[in-house]
Order: structure tokens, then sequence, then C-alpha cells
């Protein structure tokens, strides 16, 4: 038999159906270094370490520690490319340690600094360092009292982008997009993985960082990107765009089936991944460019207009038409007249600015991840992975009228330059031709209505926060609870059945691995008699292996949807020989109802999906049972017996799943 490496070796050469046709890792293997250099590396590690533990309670200690976890990372994953790297992570530490000297002398001159610089910051989600560019315009000065537009830059797919890679890049070349008194804000993304799930929390955790640091007005943030960053733009623009100014993607994706090529290979999708397909796809969220301007950009030329293309089709279908930037005579690169092109209309966007409330607004959604378009915010779905709208004008200075499908709760938020802020006027709210009289505006200027349906009949709402239900960030699926702050508890008993904790330990080091080279950290991990009262408070708990042999789990497996003995699984109707089947789920922690608890599951993408981002979704919905007599391979943990999505108060469906 072979080994599991064999195995995986024998499996990326031979693709199976649906598959790339050659399947190949990412990052792919380095450069020998040469022993010199390796002693030289280690030892500048090591003293640059030394320096940081001992500045870890100053606030600009990220700025200098993301030289060290460049060459640390690059060091420990072989992850040199090139002999120019090995020069470049000396350089690195070179810096790392100017930095830790101003620190050490109370100062920090780079956050004054103009023109190309690196910064840092501490992620919520895993602990790690994350570094982040910044082109800061010669107009900047910290005493100014101004407000700085911000365009967000995602950078284009590059395999061998280590942090070895992007910091370099970042401290020597200003990018093709440098607009008169904006800061460019460019996106590490956490490597590779166009911006889906902790790369698309790293946008806004690095946004949220300048923030800190630099006076930016939030009506004039705009998102912009090329190739891989143009598939981040649409996707953010489509599923984020209540917060910013302008959109502009330049070629890249907007989906997954189309643009990979499933479709014109009449590839079948199991039906949760044609569901699940709805959580990453530009295309589904269309209508939601009626409310932030998007200007598309490709090559005439370039095969990745079929982004812009696509999305063009969908924008006609819900009466828009998508402005687009054609590129003559040329492939997957900008020409230089669409370069002045795109800045005179994104210029442009930015001097109009965001209008956070605005008198219409057109909104769609497939989940509560995405919930929110300026004043409309969508609190509870008819059922998840199926289209919502919510279509809302404000009439007059005190009635909004609102139409709806597929919601059952939802509210209406207004702050300072709202329209409806009269409060010596009781509101009235006609929804889906159903009036309702709420309060008039606060006197601090802020008026907010919450609305719930039961029977088909709108009513006020109140506080529902204890109601078990999903709810925005506890809506699932599993990829979700890996978006925030997460905890591995690993399992020190002895498991139910030999066969499933082997599994159990393959698939947490498997997780490991993915996270780390995929995702850029190193996932948190206890031992289950470790976890105490605050990691349960603070972080979703990702529990491995059964209630034998983990602890926590056992301490919750009675308040959980599933049975799980020695002798089998039992998810509602449909039981399992436990000998050789696995479940895998997300679900509110009965301990700790705000977060997640998961089970025996990390990210549900595996290698199958390196060779190309927009295979870089979700793959497991809420639930599955792992039938392990079939072994893990690239694509798949086992063998899916059945999966499926709880309903929208957490309940096993009973035709879910079958």
């Amino acid at each position: 038999m072979k080994s599991p490496a064999a195995l995986l070796l024998l499996l990326t050469a031979i693709p199976a159906p649906g598959q790339p046709p050659q399947l190949h890792l990412i990052p792919p293997p380095g450069v020998a270094v040469p022993e010199a250099d390796q002693r030289a590396l280690k030892s500048g590690l090591d003293r640059l370490g030394k320096r940081l533990d001992a500045l870890k309670s100053n606030p600009h200690v990220a700025d200098a520690a993301i030289f060290h976890k460049a060459v640390r990372y690059a060091l420990d994953g072989n992850e040199f490319f090139t002999a120019e790297d090995i020069f470049r992570g000396k350089e690195l530490l070179r810096m790392g340690n100017e930095r830790a000297a101003d620190l050490e002398r109370g100062d920090a001159p780079w956050t004054r600094a103009t023109g190309l610089v690196v910064r840092g910051y501490v992620s919520k989600i895993d602990g790690s360092v994350q570094p982040y560019g910044l082109v800061v315009p010669p107009s900047y000065a910290p005493d100014r009292p101004h407000q700085w537009r911000v365009d967000a830059w995602f950078h284009g797919r590059g395999e061998t982008l280590s942090e070895i890679s992007f910091l370099w890049d970042r401290t020597h070349n200003m990018g093709q997009f440098t607009p008169r008194d904006t800061i460019v804000l460019h996106l590490y993304g956490r490597y590779c993985n166009a911006s889906t799930f902790a790369g698309e929390v790293d946008f806004f955790e690095a946004l949220n960082d300048v923030k800190k640091s630099f006076h930016v007005d939030e009506n004039r943030i705009l998102v912009r990107g090329f190739s891989m960053g143009g598939a981040s733009a649409w996707h953010i623009g489509a599923h984020y765009g209540t917060d910013f100014a302008a959109i502009a993607p330049g070629a890249g994706f907007a989906e997954t089936k189309d643009f990979f090529g499933y479709t014109r290979r009449n590839t079948k999708l199991t039906w949760f991944e044609e569901k699940l397909l709805h959580l990453t796809n530009a295309t589904d969220y269309a209508a939601n460019f009626f409310n932030v301007p998007v200007v598309a950009y490709n090559g005439d030329k370039d095969a990745q207009k079929q982004a812009a293309d696509v999305m063009a089709t969908n924008l006609e279908a819900e009466g828009m038409t998508l402005s687009r930037v054609i590129g003559k005579n040329i492939g997957h690169a900008y020409t230089p007249e669409a370069i002045v092109e795109l800045d005179n209309r994104m210029d442009a966007l930015a001097r109009k600015g965001r209008q956070a409330y605005p008198r219409e607004i057109r909104f769609t959604t497939w989940t509560l991840k995405f919930n929110r378009m300026r004043w409309v915010v969508v609190d509870a779905l008819e059922k998840h992975w199926e289209r919502a709208r919510v279509t809302a004008t404000v009439e007059g200075d005190h009635t909004v009228k609102a139409t709806t499908s597929g919601v059952t709760a939802l509210s209406f938020e207004m702050g300072t330059g709202a329209p409806l802020l009269n409060p010596a006027l009781k509101a009235t709210v006609i929804l889906d031709g159903q009036s309702l009289t709420v309060p008039g505006a606060l006197t601090d200027g802020s008026w907010t209505a919450r609305f719930s349906k039961t029977a088909g009949k709108w009513a006020l709402a109140g506080d529902d926060s204890k109601l078990a239900r999903k709810r925005h960030d506890l809506q699932g699926p599993i990829d979700d609870a890996f978006m925030d702050a997460f905890l591995n508890v690993r399992p020190t008993g002895t498991p139910l059945n030999e066969t499933v904790g082997k599994w159990t330990q393959s698939e947490q080091e498997h997780a490991a691995k993915l996270w780390r080279t995929q995702m850029r950290g190193d996932a948190p991990v206890k031992d289950d008699s470790a976890v105490t009262d605050a990691d349960i408070a603070a972080n979703n708990l990702v529990l491995w292996g059964d209630p034998q042999s983990n602890k926590v789990l056992a301490r919750i497996i009675d308040k959980l949807p599933i049975q799980w003995t020695a002798d089998s699984v039992v998810l509602g109707a449909r039981k399992f020989p436990a000998a050789t089947s696995a479940p895998v789920l997300i679900y509110p922690n009965p301990l700790n109802p705000k977060k997640y608890v998961v089970i025996n599951s990390g990210i549900t993408f595996r290698e199958y999906a390196e060779p190309n981002n927009s295979l870089q979704v979700a793959y497991l919905p809420d639930y599955a049972v792992v039938d392990l007599t079939t072994p893990p391979d690239p694509k798949w943990p086992g063998k899916i017996a059945v999966a499926g999505f709880f309903g929208e108060k957490w309940e096993l469906l009973p035709n879910d799943g079958q």
C-alpha cells in the first residue's frame, strides 16, 4: 500500500474527472539555502526575536514583527524561491532590527513617513502578524487636519508571493495607481486566496489598522485590483459594497462554474456545492451594484474579460448597465490610456463620495453573512441559500416604503445625515403593503426600527438576541468559523474507535498545514484539558476527536444535534457505523451560544483548490458524515455519506442532506 504522501502525489499527477489538468501544490518548494546562509538567517532571527519579545507591549511592535515572521516562515517552510530571496531575507531582518531600535528609543518614525511604508497588525483570527503596504502621498503630514481618501489595492495571483516577496515589493514598487492626495493600501490578503475567508478578513483588519493611524474619510474608500485582485474587488464590492465609494475590478473572475470550466465540461457538482457557490459568486449579488458604482476593466484580448462579460449579463438582468473600460489590442494588462481613464473615473467617484443614507436601496443576499446595505439590515431569512431581496425607499421626511422576498426580520438604521430625521414626527413604514407606525428620530439624530414577520404579517420587533436562530456571523457554513478567533482543541483521551481516532489526528494535522501554507498563520491549539472559560468566551472552538477522547466535546455532546457512541453516529433518522464514520459540523457552542463549535474540520477547501483561485470556496455545508472506508484525497476528507444545512433555528431538517 502506498504511503499517504505517495498517494497524494499520485492523485495530483492523474487528475480525476472535473479536476484541473495538472493539480499542483502552492507555494512550490523553494531553492536550497546554503548552510552558511541558514546559520546567518537563524542567528538573525534569534537576535530580532529577543528584541521583539522585550517590546511585545509596544503598540507598534507588529510593524517590526512582520520582518521576523517573513523570514521565519521562509526558512521553516522552504519558501526561499530564488537566491535573491535569501539576500532579501537578510535585508528584511536588518529593517526589522532598525525598527526595533527605534521602538527601544520610544520612537516609530515610519508612522510619520510618506512614500512606500510597510506596516503590520496582529490578526484577531489566529494571533498571527500580517503585513500590509502603504503608499502615503507626499502631501501627508501627521498634524494636517485632513480626511484622507483611501484606495485599497488587491494584488494578482503570485504562487511565490511569500511575505518576503510581498514586503520587498512594497518597499520598492509604487504600483500602477497612485492618485493624488490618496493613501493606497496594498493588501497581502494572506497570500493567494483571492481574498476569501481569512483573506477577506485581512482586508478589513488592515483597513481598520490604517484608520488608527490616519484620519480616513469613511465616504471616500475605493476598492481596486487586477487579475486575482480583480476577483477580490468583485467579491468585496458585491458583498460589502455598503462600505465603499466605488469598485474598480480589473479582469479576474466573478464566479466559479463558468470561469473554471465546470459549465463547458458539464461537470456535475453535489447539490450542496451548488448552494455553497451562493456564498462567493459575485454574480448572485449583481443587484447590489445599484448601491455602489463599479467600473470594470479588461484588455480586449484577455481571456479574463469573461468576468466583466458575465457581470454585465447579470447586471443587465437587474436593469443596470455595467460601466467598462477596455484596453485596445492588449491581453492581461492595462494600457497607458486605460490607466488614465480609470484614474479620471475613480477620481470623479471619489469626489462624489459614498452616500451613506441614499433615499433608495436595492439589496439582495443569500446568507446572513452578507446582511447589510447602507441603512437596510436583513436580520433573518426564510431559508438560507435561496435569494432574498429588499427594495426600500424614503418618501418625504417620515415614510419608508419597502418590499421584501425571502426575509423574515429586518431593520432600518439611520444616523446623522439621513433623509428621515424629524424627531417631532412618528415614522410610517409600509412593508409589503402593510402600514406600521414607529417612533420618530431620537434626540441624537439616529433612527432605528426593527421588524419581524410571523404568518405573513409584519410587526415591530424587540430584542431577539436570546432566540435560537441563525443570525449574522452565526449562520454557517463550516468555513465561517475561521473568519473570527478560533482555537483548535486537541483530544488527550482514548478514542472510541481506532480508525476514527487516526483519521481525526490526521485531519487536524492536515488542517494546520493548510492554514499555515494557504492562510499564512499558525493555527492556535490547546489540549482539551487546558481549555479555560476565557478560551470559550473568546473563540470559536474546533473540537477534534470524539466524545470519549475530547473532554470539551464530552461536555456538550448531549446538546448537539448528533448522537455519538462507540457503536453508531446518529443524525436525525440516519444512523452510521461509528467504527468507520466521522461527523463534521458547525453549530452554536452550547457553552457560549455567541460563538461556534466545529467538530473535526478545518477550512473545507483542500489541495484540489490550490491551482485555481476560483476553486477556493466552501466545499462542506453545516454538517456532514464522512465514510472513512474511502481515504481522504485532495478534494474531500473521505467519502461524504451525507451532508446538509441546518434550518433557520439551527434545527435538523428532515429532507435536507438526502
